[in-house]
């Protein structure tokens, strides 16, 4: 408590705005405050950029296009080319990936780094009272600070299951697996989340035998079953070993050359999973517990994330939460948004809102997975009248020519308005189409009109035109 006091009786450096947290909400945020001609405070306790640059997005869709490009070096003898080396030289592909994000990063560091409005306060930051900031810099200093505006964009980190024996074990997280220097020989993965999916794709296709180890009776419990089953077959196919419904029930270190045993109860049976490398995906959790939110108003849910209204406010005035930190889908292109819904909320006509929005996603295994809207299980429950129209990538010109067949196409569409509700598209370049008719849904566009539009040929948003054919969509039978 004396501590307490003396913190606030020192000397408190006032600002229009601080942003705790340098992810992909907050830095446009710093800019955007910057250009409004006011003065940002700008703490990060890591490096600028946040998860997504620096462990997250840049690195990893990076590796998964080196893994790409080792698999298809793999099928060259099919197109003519022999090659006498398919093992990946593990340096070049860590100096590809650190290259990426280092260029990315800097890129970041000199638009913030360089704006006379900005200041950038290296080290952690927590509340010392209402709208007062303790920074507990890396020197190990204290930096006092305030503001009229705070802005809460701490993220979140890899959550550690409370497993028997696994603290005793050498583990790895979506963090800590990218500076791996040797490809494992098994490497166990507990969660088949999209972290551990994208995972188990990267290191099989560099050499890797891949178990993963997930709880429920499928992968991808939130999405249709043929969606799910699709993925299961391509992870499969490559040579990927998934063992669903299984409960852990202890891990433990064992000698040999696979030193890592973890003990499941799968389908009432007992079954030993032994590997060289572990890599524990089982979900994020936020950063919160730093903040010292008890010296303010602001109170946390059941799993530690911070409510926001509408406008990403919480329950203290002036003070907001964005990205991962405040729940809900953790995704990069939401942070990004939350930062147009605020920016929108402080300084434009405010007719932007969290409520409602129609959230895209990609799991960025090969082929990928482009999802948008409703799925058929959803439409079901909520006793639509639709029809699904569903074509497989087998059918698409430009998919037989590049020699990328696997997965399909599925849009829910509704009857009487013949407007589109969701989309899943299994195919490569997933995503892209899938953002083709997320404009289209944002355009209030039907599928006749899509389905009469002329495309290039031949290109995947061709397809588009066969797919919405009376051969391809089906009315869902009640």
């Amino acid at each position: 408590m004396l501590y307490g006091l003396l913190f606030k009786s020192s000397n408190m450096e006032k600002f229009d705005a601080i942003i705790l947290g340098s992810g992909q909400g907050g830095n446009p945020l710093a800019k955007k405050l910057s250009e409004q001609g006011k003065r940002v405070a700008l703490v990060e306790s890591e490096f600028i950029g946040g998860t997504c640059i620096n462990y997250g997005c840049t690195p990893t869709k990076t590796l998964v296009g080196i893994a790409k490009t080792i698999f298809l070096a793999r099928k060259a003898a099919n197109y003519g080319i022999t090659l006498n080396e398919t093992v990946p030289n593990v340096k070049l592909v860590n100096d590809r990936k650190n290259d990426v994000v280092k260029s990315s990063r800097e890129r970041l560091e000199n638009v913030l780094l360089e704006d006379s409005n900005i200041s950038f306060f290296q080290g952690v930051g927590s509340f010392s009272g209402y709208k007062e900031v303790r920074v507990k810099l890396d020197n190990l200093d204290n930096k006092a600070i305030t503001a009229d505006m705070i802005f809460i964009n701490t993220g979140t980190h890899p959550r550690i299951p409370k497993i028997k024996g696994l603290p005793s074990v050498e583990f790895f997280t979506s963090k800590t697996i990218m500076d791996l220097e040797d490809i494992p020989d098994h490497l166990l993965i507990i969660g088949g989340g999209y972290i551990g999916l994208e995972f188990s794709q990267i290191f099989r296709r560099m050499g890797s035998q891949v178990t993963i180890i997930e709880q429920h009776p499928r992968l991808l419990s939130k999405e249709d079953d043929d969606v799910a089953s699709m993925i299961h077959q391509v992870l499969e196919q490559e040579g990927i070993r998934i063992v669903t419904s299984a409960k852990i029930v202890g891990v433990s270190a064992v000698n040999g050359t696979e030193p890592i045993q973890i003990e499941i109860l799968s389908q009432g049976k007992t079954v030993e999973l032994k590997g060289s490398h572990l890599l524990v995906a089982a979900g994020d959790v936020p950063n919160t517990e730093q903040l010292d939110l008890s010296n303010t108003k602001i109170f946390v849910d059941e799993k530690g994330f911070i409510p926001v209204n509408e406008h990403l406010e919480t329950e203290q005035a002036g003070i907001y939460a964005l990205g991962d930190v405040k729940g809900g889908p953790a995704f990069t292109h939401v942070s990004y948004n939350d930062y147009v819904v605020l920016s929108d909320h402080l300084f434009g006509d405010k007719a932007l809102s969290i409520d409602n929005r129609l959230v895209p996603y990609c799991l960025f295994i090969d082929p990928e997975l482009g999802r948008i809207g409703l799925t058929e299980k959803e439409a079901s429950e909520m006793n639509l009248d639709f029809s699904v129209a569903k074509m497989n990538t087998s059918a698409i010109a430009r998919a037989i020519e590049i020699d990328q067949t696997l997965g399909f196409i599925k849009v829910i569409v509704e009857n009487n308005s013949k407007k589109i509700l969701g989309v899943a598209a299994i195919c490569a370049g997933g995503g892209e189409l899938m953002s083709l008719l997320q404009v289209a849904i944002i355009g209030d566009l039907t599928y006749v009109q899509l389905r009469d539009t002329m495309f290039a040929h031949p290109t995947y948003a061709e397809a588009i035109n066969n797919l919405f054919n009376p051969i391809h969509l089906k009315l869902k039978s009640s």
